[in-house]
């Protein structure tokens, strides 16, 4: 316990003298923001084969694409499949990142996968098409020496402490869930410690409840400065897993599976639905 507790503490450390950043709604057409163009740097899936049809673009890797509305990464762009969950909808892809990206059948980056080497374009294969649920980066990209393959963070604070849960998630709420303005400082507030977070997203709006949803920032607000993490799946039974910064590993990237929203001291609290 004494273990958990040091790397809980470090986990949710802010950073006391951040440099505020101005927060504005709109979103910029760059590639973070996940806009349905398919931008130098990202990742995109085609509803029709031969990269055409509606878009979904991405800038790191996903577990879980997701297959239910709201919760579901969908196509984005005007024209066919446009509001369709990705999972088991795209036909074709290209790759605009400088990395390899590998698409899988199953979540969790399971099942047999087919590699798209940086720049490539083309249709997914006949076990893949209509047929994918995760996609992983593999190669190269990220700034900092622990980047794992399935770890996209780019390693900058946000105004948090460096390498600690808070500004991977800080990275997750930037790259994923189209807030590339995210910060220490986000809708004029302090969001500080990561145990304090439940409380800045009330006060800004952003929507929290008990309820796990992939792309949801989960909450720990039990223990000291608290814990953050981005869930990636979610099970029927109410579980759901995480990818995370500085709790198993620390000031490095690390998943859990098949944790719960309880009052635990290794689980959740709380569901930020950005």
């Amino acid at each position: 316990m004494k273990n958990i507790r040091t790397t809980l503490t470090v986990a949710g450390t802010a950073l006391a003298m951040a440099v505020p950043l101005i927060a504005t709604t709109s979103t910029p057409a760059f590639a973070a923001s996940r806009d349905g163009v398919c931008d130098a740097g990202e990742f995109c899936y085609y509803y029709n084969s031969d990269e055409a049809g509606s878009i979904s673009d991405f800038t790191g890797s996903v577990s879980d694409l997701g297959a239910t509305q709201p919760t579901c990464y969908d196509f984005k762009s005007a024209g066919a499949g446009q509001g369709i969950c990705v999972k088991n909808n795209a036909a074709s892809v290209w790759n605009r990142t400088g990395q390899t990206v590998r698409v899988y059948v199953n979540s969790g980056y399971g099942g047999g996968g087919q590699d798209f080497a940086p720049g490539a374009k083309g249709n997914l294969n006949s076990t893949l098409k209509n047929n994918e649920a995760s996609h992983q980066f593999l190669s190269g990209g990220g700034t900092g020496g622990n980047q794992s393959p399935a770890d996209d963070f780019d390693h900058g604070t946000r105004g948090f402490a460096a390498d600690n849960c808070t500004a991977f998630a800080a990275y997750r709420i930037a790259s994923r869930l189209g807030v590339p303005n995210f910060s220490n400082s986000y809708g004029g507030t302090t969001w500080g410690n990561a145990g304090t977070w439940d409380d800045a997203a009330r006060r800004v709006g952003v929507t929290v409840n008990t309820t796990p949803t992939v792309g949801a920032i989960a909450v720990n607000d039990v223990h000291k400065v608290g814990h953050v993490a981005y869930v990636n799946a979610v099970y029927s039974d109410g579980s759901f897993d995480v990818e995370e910064y500085n709790w198993n590993n620390p000031l490095d990237y690390g998943t859990r599976s098949h944790v719960h929203v309880s009052s635990a001291q290794s689980d959740f609290q709380w569901m930020l639905h950005f």
